[in-house]
């Protein structure tokens, strides 16, 4: 008997993508998602910048750079090249892929200390973060990871996955996010949202935004079931 490698490349596919929605489903159920009052707290931020901690510069990404009492050394909007190089006065070409803003804030300073500045205090924001991404999943027409560029609401996440599918419920649309390391998640209504009757929540790099259908939470819970363990965790 003949076997179709386009059915095995099929079978492979669908087996990803329903491992994919498995290992959501278990964050937000595993989270008290389903019913929970609309709110989520944001990730872990830095009180000095309001930047996330954990955020490493990527490229394309727009920084404000800021050399205290030196004005022309002073930049906003520099735009992170695709290599992940920036280009500063004095100090020629510095890596900023893969830094903390912090990081990269003290690589400035000591370059410049080195030879030009006494003590200089350097100060990295980032402006507009390209390379984060959300993923939209569930009952939406084209799910998926997107870039974000720039901030980033609830209604505009799910505007990017082409928006909610015929099947959807758009009164549940959880947020599922990690904060200290812990999956935390929340429902909001997207109704209420367009309406302009609850806020539009902001999505950080990272979000899982899970649209809710009918039959979502069964097909789920039976996915769950049906999956082997080791198929499931394969997609962490």
């Amino acid at each position: 008997m003949s076997h179709d490698p386009r059915g095995h490349a099929i079978g492979r596919h669908a087996a990803q993508a329903l491992a994919r929605l498995a290992l959501v489903a278990v964050l937000a159920l595993g989270a008290g998602a389903w019913g929970q009052a609309a709110s989520i707290p944001a990730p872990t931020l830095s009180s000095a910048t309001g930047a996330q901690l954990d955020y490493r510069i990527g490229p394309l990404d727009k920084l404000n750079i800021t050399v205290f009492q030196v004005k022309d050394l002073t930049i906003e909007k520099m735009q992170v090249d695709a290599s992940g190089q920036i280009l500063l006065p004095l100090i020629g070409a510095v890596t900023a892929q893969g830094k903390t803003t912090s990081e990269l804030s003290a690589e400035i300073a000591s370059r410049l200390g080195a030879h030009y500045l006494q003590d200089p205090q350097v100060s990295v924001v980032v402006e507009e973060a390209v390379s984060q991404k959300v993923s939209v999943e569930g009952a939406v027409n084209q799910a998926g990871v997107f870039e974000m560029k720039g901030r980033t609401s609830l209604l505009e996440a799910v505007a990017r996955a082409q928006g909610t599918s015929k099947d959807a419920n758009p009164h549940k649309v959880t947020i599922v996010r990690k904060v200290d390391g812990q999956p935390r998640a929340a429902t909001f209504d997207l109704v209420a949202i367009s309406a302009g009757r609850a806020r539009d929540p902001e999505i950080f790099g990272n979000d899982v935004v899970l649209v809710d259908s009918s039959r979502a939470k069964v097909l789920w819970r039976g996915i769950i079931a049906a999956l082997p363990a080791l198929v499931v965790f394969a997609y962490l």
